[in-house]
């Protein structure tokens, strides 16, 4: 099933689950190869942060990861984000995310 958004990605269902692209997809069955070969373990999908707390008139700002998984290799947790076109706000959250979260996460963008 696919169905077109404003930024000409495709919309793919793949293990009962909807990714916004074709590419996010793909990385998807990448990363769960990786899993079953045990390079990789923890492996989810659209994990939420936190950014700024909501406030008195406005709501909290949130990044949510494509996906976030633990690299055994290099015993850290990476938050992963597939990007075929970047937005400014995409830009500014993820500098947050970097700011806020990056002695604990490695950032990589596919």
């Amino acid at each position: 099933m696919y169905r077109f958004n404003k930024y000409s990605n495709q919309k793919v269902i793949l293990d009962n689950i909807k990714f916004d692209s074709k590419k996010e997809a793909n990385r998807y069955s990448e990363l769960k190869i990786f899993e079953k070969a045990g390079e990789i373990s923890n492996l989810q999908l659209q994990k939420p942060f936190l950014l700024i707390d909501k406030q008195k008139d406005e709501r909290a700002v949130t990044y949510k990861a494509d996906f976030v998984y633990y690299d055994d290799k290099k015993q850290r947790w990476i938050a992963e984000d597939v990007k075929g076109y970047r937005t400014k706000e995409y830009i500014i959250k993820r500098k947050l995310f970097k700011s806020i979260y990056g002695k604990d996460y490695d950032f990589i963008e596919v």
